[in-house]
């Protein structure tokens, strides 16, 4: 690990020390200015408040519960909303016949489903993952629908030069070119299933992180309630994380610019074409060495080009 690494971890942990810090200075000391933080339980209260659950069985069960529904309406929303994304954005009679439902469906809120979940679905547990999975499938499919029209046709046509049919197109050119954008919704997706869980667990649940946190505060154990907020923050930061880690790993392919401290981006010198023996540099703006010495060399073959015509 680079001393530069070592540098970021620590400032990430300066603030989040910082942060517990004015926390427990603020309840400590009972400050009330405007915003009433004598309500609050301090650091200290939650920490043993999240001790004790720790001991407990029904803190794993309740972590489990939540667990398992995030990720089964969470699967599901991935593969059905990249699957309908690519079909609107390639189809133009599926974007006939879906396009104006999902329109009108897409901006009611998944907590608002709640009441269709219940009357819909046999049991509670059924209707919680739906609701997740409506959560996190409209930013999935609007995601992969937008990154799948940006693609630049020159791709297909090159596919289809050399003989690729559509099902080739499609697993060579449009589903790796869109992978950042699906992944961009993917990521905004597992945050918004998170919210919309645990307020359905809030409602309906039986189990989970959002009954027992609701379960708190009707019993005005207000530490327990900070420890399942705690709880709902550290479980979405690890599962967001485990996207974006994903995405990074299949879509490696892709450039990326380093960054060095003090505003400039570090020089990437990319692989040239065999038929020209120049190097192509990614710069950082303000490097006028590189540009002028590429525009000496472009203009030096122009001029070499043009001798050789005169003499053809």
């Amino acid at each position: 690990m680079t001393r530069h690494a070592l540098r970021r971890y620590a400032l990430r942990l300066v603030s989040l020390v910082t942060a517990l810090g004015l926390w427990q200075l603020l309840t400590g000391l009972e400050v009330d200015l405007w915003l009433r933080f004598s309500q609050f339980p301090t650091v200290t209260d939650v920490a043993h408040a999240f001790a004790g659950r720790l001991t407990g069985s029904d803190y794993w069960t309740d972590l489990t519960d939540s667990l398992t529904r995030i990720l089964a309406g969470f699967l599901l929303a991935a593969v059905l909303g990249v699957a309908v994304g690519v079909l609107v954005a390639r189809s133009r009679l599926a974007e006939d016949l879906l396009g104006p439902v999902l329109e009108v469906v897409r901006p009611i809120p998944a907590i608002a489903l709640v009441p269709v979940a219940i009357l819909l679905f046999p049991s509670n547990e059924q209707g919680i993952v739906f609701i997740t999975f409506t959560a996190a499938f409209f930013p999935v499919l609007v995601s992969t629908r937008h990154a799948v029209r940006a693609l630049t046709p020159v791709w297909e046509e090159a596919v289809r030069t050399m003989g690729g049919g559509r099902w080739r197109i499609l697993g060579s050119v449009v589903l790796p070119g869109a992978l950042p954008g699906i992944f961009g919704g993917l990521s905004v997706g597992i945050g918004v299933s998170w919210i919309c869980v645990i307020s359905a667990e809030m409602i309906s649940g039986q189990y989970g992180v959002g009954y027992r946190t609701w379960q708190d505060y009707t019993v005005v154990d207000y530490p327990g309630v900070f420890v399942g907020m705690v709880t709902i923050g550290v479980l979405g930061w690890v599962t967001s994380t485990a996207v974006e880690l994903l995405g990074r790993r299949l879509t490696r392919w892709l450039p990326r610019t380093s960054y060095v401290p003090g505003g400039r981006s570090r020089s990437v010198v990319l692989p040239a074409p065999a038929s020209a023996r120049v190097p192509v540099v990614v710069k950082a703006e303000g490097d006028s060495q590189y540009q002028s010495d590429a525009q000496q060399q472009g203009s030096g073959e122009t001029e070499q080009e043009a001798r050789d015509e005169h003499l053809v």
